[in-house]
């Protein structure tokens, strides 16, 4: 890590999204973040597969629905939002005059990154007529060339409100668009995307983990490959994954999705066992580069100078908009 020895260079280096900038070690920096909320109003909105210090000190912890949601009724001045850019970008998208701020930049998504704006464009035009339904998963941009936003969470409520004889184009993620063809019986035309932490999952190493524990139940998040979800024993979105935990009567379970939320899922059942399922590379369990770029030192940094902001041209937040908030509405419709 530089040594930064003058606010400059360090504003320098916020601005551009580089925080590997030295925090003095004698101080407690879970104090000084809830000092800073107090300060400045602020709020700290964390996804689940956040490092367990970022979600110890969020005022909210969440899937993307739930942060989505909390980000559009905040009363905070500030939100900062430990996640990747395109929650962060949600959140501006919804609170134009709220200072909305990403510990680190370069905290992208493999899926997001997957559905250029430019070539989504091309592949909506080929399909005229076509209802539009993005996953959250995706940049203002994409979001903007969209009729509705929707979540893991509510995806299939999404669709189920998309009258019968309406075509529908399901992007970015081509996994969860084949899983939902399953359960909602609707053709869907699907866009070639995929999320890099749960394409990973092996199939033969969870068939082996699950021969080691077979008391254990395979749980795992739709934006698995197909191979994985017919083997689990419960399919669900990040937070229908923790909610399954909670409630199931099973001691054990083999989690096939970003790590991040086994935290969540011990603290809310300390006597169970929770088993991260493994990718098909020489690690044990599987976590997104991007979410763990975000840190509890980045964290307080942003906080502190309020940088790096999530801006964004007015013209395009509005044209973004109007997708998530026919999210928000069906949602609500639907109690989720």
């Amino acid at each position: 890590m530089p040594n930064i020895n003058t606010l400059t260079d360090e504003e320098q280096l916020l601005k551009q999204g580089f925080l590997d900038v030295e925090v003095d070690p004698t101080i407690d920096i879970f104090s000084e973040i809830e000092k800073i909320k107090k300060e400045k109003n602020a709020i700290v909105l964390a996804h689940y597969y956040q490092e367990p210090d970022i979600q110890d000190v969020a005022d909210f912890i969440g899937d993307s629905l739930g942060l989505a949601q909390q980000a559009a009724t905040t009363s905070a001045d500030m939100i900062v939002f430990a996640g990747v850019h395109f929650m962060a970008e949600t959140a501006k998208i919804l609170n134009p005059q709220k200072k909305v701020v990403l510990p680190d930049l370069n905290a992208g998504c493999s899926l997001a990154s997957s559905a250029p704006p430019d070539l989504f464009k091309k592949f909506k035009e080929q399909h005229p007529n076509h209802v539009v339904i993005s996953y959250i998963n995706c940049t203002a941009e994409v979001k903007a060339l969209s009729d509705i936003i929707c979540t893991s969470s509510n995806a299939k409520a999404i669709i189920d409100s998309v009258p019968a004889d309406k075509e529908i184009i399901f992007a970015p993620d081509r996994n969860l668009g084949a899983y939902l063809k399953k359960v909602t019986g609707r053709e869907m035309v699907l866009w070639n995307g995929a999320c890099q932490v749960h394409e990973l999952f092996s199939l033969e190493k969870i068939t082996h983990l699950k021969e080691k524990h077979p008391e254990a139940k395979l749980i795992a998040h739709p934006e698995c490959e197909e191979a994985i979800l017919n083997i689990a024993d419960f399919v669900g979105s990040t937070s229908g994954l923790l909610k399954f935990t909670k409630n199931d009567n099973s001691q054990s379970f083999i989690v096939a999705t970003e790590q991040g939320i086994l935290h969540k899922m011990q603290n809310a059942s300390p006597e169970k066992t929770f088993i991260p399922a493994p990718p098909d590379n020489s690690c044990a369990c599987n976590e997104c580069p991007y979410m763990k770029l975000n840190t509890l030192e980045k964290l307080y940094l942003c906080m502190k100078y309020e940088k790096p902001e999530i801006l964004m041209d007015e013209e395009l937040r509005i044209a973004a908009k109007k997708p998530i908030d026919k999210m928000l509405e069906i949602s609500a419709r639907y109690g989720l």
